[in-house]
């Protein structure tokens, strides 16, 4: 299964598909956006494998100018099925892929230095790198999947205190905290 009503807290068990999946949207990204992009990362709960996670493949896409995106990249995305979906996350242009009734991707241009980039691979590494903090994650995310199943924005945002926690020993495990 890929895709998921937007605002909708559904979890499903681990797909060896999600991984196939996140490379079969990669070659196509790179089709359509040509030598724009210079790197991908699978992150998000799909990529960690064992756990469950709502079924959309999130996508890290790098790229040298994230202003300069907006004005050309953003829109040929755009005409390629993407919505881009302004937010507040510094570092970060965001899109999604599929109606409103069935998100199937979500897809994060970012800049190789930023803060954004490090963050996001740590915290992905920290959980593919240990499983007990996998099964940590796995848990609250089912808790509060539980709670909040039409409710995208609490269940996010009570995941907060586990990701700041992870993402800071992550952080300083790399030598990349104060």
């Amino acid at each position: 299964m890929i895709g998921l009503e937007r605002g909708n807290v559904t979890l499903v068990s681990h797909q060896p598909k999600w991984k196939r999946e996140y490379e079969t949207k990669v070659d196509r990204l790179e089709s359509s956006t040509g030598d724009r992009l210079h790197g991908y990362e699978h992150v998000g709960s799909t990529a960690i494998e064992g756990i469950a996670a709502k079924p959309v493949i999130d996508l890290l896409a790098v790229l040298d100018d994230l202003s300069a995106a907006r004005e050309s990249l953003v829109p040929l995305l755009e005409e390629h099925g993407y919505e881009h979906r302004p937010g507040d996350v510094q570092g970060r242009l965001f899109l999604a892929k599929g109606p409103r009734s069935n998100r199937t991707h979500y897809l994060s241009l970012t800049e190789r230095d930023s803060d954004f980039y490090a963050e996001t691979l740590a915290f992905r590494d920290s959980l593919c790198e240990n499983a007990d903090i996998a099964a940590e994650y796995e848990s609250l995310k089912r808790e509060l999947a539980e709670k909040h199943p039409d409710d995208r924005e609490t269940y996010t945002e009570r995941k907060n205190p586990f990701v700041e926690r992870v993402l800071e020993d992550a952080m300083n495990d790399r030598g990349g905290a104060d």
